[in-house]
């Protein structure tokens, strides 16, 4: 059919689909929802299952049959629409997810990772829940592969964690007692829903200042996080939300990259010039370019560092000419860092006044490892190009 039950999908239905059928017929805590595998289906069908979720918001995400696999997570480059009410915003969501293995980045990333194309995707339609607080999980460390959990966690939609608007708080758990190990973030920002869709607000100083996961909060989503792994037989990229003290899973994908780099400082280096989150692992030398917007976009050359307050899933191309990327905002489970580690090449997110402390066309080293930006030395100084 056109159109299946979520807890009936398989592996047709897309990788993420089949992943959250798998955990709702384990029992785990999965929004209800539907797949639609032909964006032409008829909108009675849709309009139907649409009924048997209820009143109330939902997110529409696509499914593609390569995306959330073991080598490509395709993280922020297709399409998802949150907070689509009614039957023709979700028609219109619908079509927009479908249609997103088309566009030019999707194209790119496939390219870069050597991929078949898809004409159209499958398309996940699900209960949206509206978070207090919502993130990711890594049941591995992505930049170590290290044996612990690795939480990043902000107020409102996980909106704002998975696209590196903010600062994350960042808790680390490691295992056998789960000594927890909490990095307040700053996040200065929210996104909710609001009755026209997303809004985006301020957080108030005193919520910025304090973690947003309760310990209980953290013992939960450490077992289901695990429960995920045991279920999928491999390390685990988990997307969650709690609700009123209910804790929710998003999605559950293979973490598509495992590292064990070593971290020592380079003897060649200059004075550090920012400290940030290390996202993905190895060291680089080259001129740093720094990007305001899309119009900057034709100034960054092969073997240059970008450096920018934050990307869009857009910004994916400049991935494929960058040496190593440094950003203001987000943290080490946000989609850039994701696309950093499966593009290799090193990150450092979360770099407080990088676009202002790093000088545009200056050599830097950058240490995805460490999470540094430093100046050469004057021995190895270039000039900029």
């Amino acid at each position: 059919m056109s159109v299946t039950p979520l807890a009936q999908a398989d592996r047709g239905h897309g990788h993420k689909a089949s992943a959250l059928a798998v955990l709702l017929r384990a029992g785990l805590p999965v929004p209800d929802g539907f797949v639609v595998t032909d964006p032409a289906t008829d909108p009675r069908l849709i309009a139907a299952h649409l009924r048997r979720l209820g009143a109330g918001a939902v997110a529409v995400r696509s499914s593609a049959v390569a995306e959330d696999t073991e080598t490509a997570s395709f993280a922020g480059q297709l399409a998802t629409v949150l907070g689509s009410r009614g039957l023709d915003e979700v028609l219109a969501a619908i079509q927009r997810c479908a249609a997103s293995t088309r566009t030019r980045r999707a194209q790119n990333y496939r390219t870069h990772l050597d991929l078949d194309g898809e004409a159209s995707a499958p398309v996940i339609v699900q209960k949206l829940v509206e978070a207090d607080h919502a993130g990711v999980l890594f049941t591995r460390d992505p930049r170590s592969g290290a044996d612990r959990l690795v939480i990043n966690a902000s107020w409102g939609l996980g909106e704002s964690v998975v696209s590196g608007e903010v600062v994350p708080d960042e808790l680390t758990v490691t295992p056998p007692t789960d000594a927890v190990r909490t990095t307040v973030g700053t996040k200065q920002t929210r996104v909710d829903l609001g009755e026209r869709g997303l809004v985006r607000t301020s957080v108030p100083a005193a919520a910025r200042a304090r973690g947003c996961l309760a310990p209980n909060e953290v013992t939960r989503l450490v077992a289901l996080g695990r429960r995920c792994e045991d279920l999928f037989g491999r390390p685990q990229d988990v997307e969650w939300a709690v609700r009123g003290g209910s804790v929710w899973i998003l999605q559950s994908r293979p973490i598509t990259t495992l590292t064990s780099p070593v971290g020592r400082p380079d003897p060649d280096t200059g004075p550090t010039l920012v400290t940030g989150v290390p996202s993905s692992p190895g060291r680089v030398r080259g001129p740093a370019r720094l990007v305001r917007s899309v119009d900057d976009f034709s100034r960054v050359q092969r073997g240059d560092v970008l450096v920018c307050r934050t990307t869009d899933p857009a910004w994916t191309p400049l991935f494929r000419l960058a040496a190593g990327v440094v950003t203001e905002t987000g943290g080490v489970l946000c989609h850039a860092a994701i696309v950093a580690r499966e593009y290799r090449i090193p990150a450092v997110v979360g770099a407080t006044g990088a676009t202002t402390r790093v000088p545009d066309g200056e050599h830097v080293t950058i240490d995805g490892t460490l999470g540094t930006v430093a100046a050469l030395p004057v021995h190895l100084e270039r000039r900029p190009r």
